[in-house]
């Protein structure tokens, strides 16, 4: 939101930057003709033409068929239509074994699919979130007729072996889904050669642009359309195409032989921060397998006595950009799923943090990521943040006149009353909000969960702020370590008393 000192993006599982080529490709699409391509006039062909471009390019990266690839809003709706392939299944064989592991985007339908009479078999992923195809074995069943697995991990970078599962599917009579989004352009994918049944892809992970992915269909599998009411993508996916995001996706895809090359470097420099992380704090504990088990850039760290809440919080202060865990899980109060799946505490889930480096990142940048994680591990971060823990409220300092509180909420139309009866609400995103606030004495950050409020305290004190503190877990924790204290703030008299002040309606 402010201007940082210095920005290095290790987050790339979140997301890429778009590549120059990517970008040129697509300005010079928004440039040009911007004809419908399911219309039969010229500058119509044209477009058609650049959409069976597009799709060759992808063909070619995946060793695929180009009639095999539906093009979809983005790899989560590709996941959704796991929902209509199910129900293709014979009725007799209504039972999916699936990886706990997954994206939510996975998780959800399946969970939807549960609910409508589909029986879902849970695999056991090791403590590195590996899932051997023996494992699998033991848990078949004659009712079994699709396995949903991944490739790799978006959290811990764990690579499967999907040829050997494959295998034992299909010699089952079972069909196999992949959300194969975080392996392209990070080890070669060759769809022909590994005769998985659907799989997704996403633009956006691979130095593409965001809002278009694909969805992978081998030949003869059945299918039935998410979204109808278009002749576009042979009937399967209706839509205009947006062509400037087609551009795009597919010179991305030609720019993957590219990637690949530079996967030894990538897997150097991790190899060499995970060495300096151990060498400062022995006690880490890395879950991600090491070698080619696992993706040349992504390092899952717990880090035993930190709270990745605050953690994130001062690494953004520095200008390094990491994450926590999934980004379309940030936000949420439970811990990781997939940390949870791999056997970690909720304590050590959220003392964890996913460090992903991108191709781009280079041996001075590296340094400096190194010396910041340092510097932060050794307890050597100057000027600290006080952190106010849930159990250490009181109703002194929240009705304290010579306090502020902030209230982040991630919604920028949050329409309701203040949270607690005391505080102001300023959405996240809301950038002139932030900037018009100004240092006047001691403020206090809350948010729903935990994770925006030392973000912003870290921001602020960027910014000159001097007495700052949040509230550690967030008002989710407030409620778990103090009902009696929340269920006191929000009575309606205490909003009552303090209306006049601040304008907030009692709830």
């Amino acid at each position: 939101m402010f201007r940082l000192r210095r920005s290095i993006n290790c987050d790339h599982n979140a997301t890429t930057p778009v590549s120059l080529g990517v970008r040129k490709a697509m300005v010079k699409e928004l440039a040009g003709s911007q004809a419908n391509a399911s219309t039969p006039y010229r500058e119509g062909r044209k477009a058609a033409f650049l959409v069976s471009q597009a799709r060759l390019a992808l063909a070619k990266a995946l060793t695929a068929e180009p009639e095999s690839l539906i093009f979809t809003s983005g790899a989560t709706e590709a996941n959704n239509c796991l929902r209509t392939i199910a129900k293709l299944l014979p009725s007799d064989r209504r039972t999916i074994i699936y990886n706990p592991m997954e994206h939510p985007s996975v998780l959800e339908p399946l969970k939807l699919l549960g609910s409508e009479g589909f029986t879902l078999i849970e695999a056991k992923p090791d403590c590195l979130g590996r899932i051997e195809a023996d494992h699998l074995r033991e848990l078949w069943t004659v009712q079994v007729s699709l396995l949903v697995m991944m490739a790799a991990n978006n959290e811990t970078g764990t690579f499967y072996d999907l040829k050997a599962i494959v295998r034992l599917a299909h010699e089952r009579g079972a069909l196999v889904f992949s959300d194969m989004v975080q392996a392209l352009g990070k080890t070669r994918v060759d769809l022909g050669a590994l005769e998985v049944d659907y799989a997704s892809f996403s633009a956006h992970k691979i130095y593409g642009p965001k809002g278009i992915g694909v969805l992978y269909i081998r030949p003869g599998a059945p299918f039935a359309p998410l979204i109808v009411g278009g002749s576009q993508e042979s009937g399967l996916r209706a839509g205009t195409e947006c062509l400037h995001n087609l551009a795009g996706f597919g010179q991305a895809c030609r720019e993957i032989p590219g990637l690949l090359e530079k996967i030894p470097d990538l897997r150097r420099r991790k190899e060499h921060f995970i060495d300096q992380i151990k060498a400062e704090l022995p006690t880490v504990r890395i879950n991600t397998p090491s070698g080619e088990e696992s993706q040349p850039g992504t390092v899952s760290l717990t880090l035993a006595g930190f709270e990745n809440s605050h953690l994130l919080g001062q690494l953004d202060y520095h200008g390094l950009e990491v994450a926590a865990g999934s980004a379309c899980r940030t936000g949420a109060n439970e811990p990781s799923h997939v940390l949870l799946a791999i056997g970690l505490s909720p304590e050590e889930a959220r003392s964890t943090l996913r460090v992903s480096f991108g191709h781009n990142l280079t041996d001075g940048q590296l340094k400096y990521v190194i010396s910041i994680f340092k510097m932060i591990l050794s307890g050597r971060e100057s000027g600290a943040i006080t952190v106010v823990r849930p159990g250490e409220l009181t109703e002194e300092l929240v009705f304290s006149k010579n306090i502020s509180i902030i209230h982040i909420k991630r919604y920028p139309k949050f329409k309701g009353p203040s949270p607690l009866p005391t505080s102001r609400v300023i959405a996240l995103g809301d950038k002139v909000a932030w900037e018009a606030l100004k240092p006047s004495g001691p403020l206090l950050l809350t948010c729903d969960v935990g994770y925006d409020a030392p973000i912003m305290a870290w921001s602020l004190k960027r910014r000159g702020f001097k007495e700052l503190s949040f509230l550690a877990a967030g008002l989710w924790g407030l409620k778990i370590a103090q009902p009696d204290l929340w269920t006191r703030l929000r009575s309606a008299d205490n909003y009552a008393l303090i209306k006049a002040r601040d304008h907030i309606d009692a709830p």
